[in-house]
């Protein structure tokens, strides 16, 4: 029997979130999620998800600087990550985030869902 996939949906916006939870669940992986970044440090480090999805921009700790903090962890050197934003891919972020070695780096509002969907899978295959 395969190993169902685990997936951390790190979103402070609750819509976006409820949408990719339905959407991946229904695909047969399993979700767990957290609004910000240090709850999503927190459940990964627990959790050790398969594929994190994470925004940037969140209360508390944005996305950029817990991707950072992941990746010093064993478990997190390797571990595949999607960052999914609103915001324009201004040098300064795009720097920091590429340091941190993204498998994908998306705006949200260049996206559809289904493209999304199809990148998630493809990361997990």
């Amino acid at each position: 029997m395969m190993k169902i996939k685990k997936i951390l949906i790190v979103e402070d916006e609750p819509s976006y979130s409820k949408l990719l939870h339905e959407e991946l669940g229904s695909s047969g992986y399993k979700i767990i999620e957290a609004t910000n970044g240090k709850d999503g440090l927190l459940v990964a480090n627990a959790e050790f998800p398969d594929l994190i999805i994470l925004d940037i921009k969140m209360p508390v700790m944005n996305g950029m600087d817990m991707l950072s903090e992941i990746r010093k962890s064993e478990y997190g050197k390797s571990v595949k990550a999607i960052v999914l934003t609103n915001l324009e891919p201004d040098d300064e972020i795009i720097q920091k985030v590429v340091k941190d070695k993204p498998t994908y780096y998306l705006i949200k509002s260049d996206i559809q869902l289904n493209q999304l969907i199809e990148k998630i899978k493809e990361t997990l295959k």
